[in-house]
């Protein structure tokens, strides 16, 4: 799989391939986001827990806000400052484990 840095019009295509994500972009990096919404802490720990195994089987690690009833995952790839292909598939694996 392609870890290479994406060009906007690549970024803009694999975006509609996904639901509720969101491209932001911090200190003029890329990044993909998404929100989820749970019942109560423990729900939204469980769902972080469960995000987390799936990126240490992975070897690709996002950023994860828990907070009560909310945890919000960003994806990118360190190593080349912004989207590559697997984090738009780490995506979908994220809104698998949310179903």
């Amino acid at each position: 799989m392609s870890r290479r840095s994406l060009k906007i019009e690549e970024i803009a295509a694999a975006l509609q391939s996904l639901d509720g994500w969101e491209v932001i972009e911090v200190d003029g990096v890329f990044r993909l986001r998404k929100s989820y919404a749970f019942k109560n802490f423990a729900e939204a720990l469980a769902f972080t827990n469960q995000v987390g195994a799936l990126a240490d089987a992975e070897d690709h690690h996002p950023e994860i806000l828990t907070e009560w009833g909310k945890a919000t995952v960003t994806w990118w790839t360190h190593t080349r400052k912004g989207l590559s292909s697997n984090d738009f598939e780490m995506a979908k694996k994220v809104d698998g484990i949310s179903n």
